[in-house]
């Protein structure tokens, strides 16, 4: 399977992997690995379809570093579906919003592993992984109501979850802002809560040194300029109860 090294020191690594092809009705999905040193990260690993395909390319890719945790940006099944594989092949802890460990054993957690999965606080977290920090910083409303990112500020990658995400573009990498928002216009004006949360984030991230802004769907946005004309973007975005609260209606026959 495809994979796309975001960024190699020697000593940290990041690494996309997005493409399992699993086609049909099913929305793509990207996953991304952390290694530094001896310990591995894997983010939002998936759904049912692509866990044996995923997991066989995580340990061929982490090598003899030790999957430490699984990052759950939200609970949603493209992302947690197959978390009990994961834990139950894996001694990592999976971490979620505290919002949301009580609905996530719905798909099914082994009581065996259950005390693995564990609460992101609503404020967020920093992880250790063997020498390396990395934050999960709260996204709340975007989309989900207990959303986390994950910012590694050694390769200076802001994983940013359904933010940024776009359907459907041919690319790995936005070369043309103006020429991407087609993509992901419509999709973050229905799924992102509204301006208000919009600006939040911008006024957070803002503060960032950040070099790559990577989407769990479609294209990473890379480089100063793109990542600031995407924050600049969603700052002024009107979307989600800007646009939908006025507009309920009774269902005619």
């Amino acid at each position: 399977m495809p994979n796309t090294v975001l960024f190699d020191d020697g000593t940290h690594r990041n690494v996309l992997l997005e493409d399992f092809g699993l086609g049909g009705l099913a929305i793509q999905a990207n996953q991304h690995l952390i290694i530094h040193g001896g310990a591995a990260m894997i983010l939002d690993p998936g759904g049912h379809k692509v866990y044996s395909k995923v997991l066989t390319q995580t340990l061929a890719i982490i090598g003899k570093a030790k999957l430490h945790y699984i990052f759950l940006s939200h609970q949603d099944p493209d992302i947690v579906a197959a978390v009990n594989g994961w834990l139950m092949t894996t001694d990592a802890e999976a971490y979620v919003s505290q919002l949301w460990i009580r609905f996530v054993p719905h798909f099914g957690i082994d009581h065996l592993v259950a005390d693995r999965l564990k609460p992101i606080p609503d404020e967020g977290m920093f992880f250790k992984l063997d020498g390396a920090s990395l934050v999960a910083l709260p996204a709340h409303f975007l989309h989900s109501e207990g959303n986390f990112q994950l910012y590694d500020p050694v390769s200076k990658i802001l994983y940013s979850g359904d933010l940024g995400a776009s359907l459907g573009a041919k690319y790995s990498a936005v070369s043309d802002f103006d020429a991407h928002l087609p993509y992901m216009e419509g999709f973050h004006r229905r799924y992102m809560g509204s301006n208000k949360v919009m600006k939040a984030w911008a006024d957070m991230v803002r503060g960032l040194d950040i070099e790559i802004i990577a989407p769990q769907h479609g294209a990473y946005f890379q480089g100063k300029d793109m990542v600031g004309r995407f924050i600049d973007w969603c700052a002024n975005l009107q979307c989600g109860v800007d646009l939908i609260c006025p507009k309920f209606r009774i269902p005619t026959a």
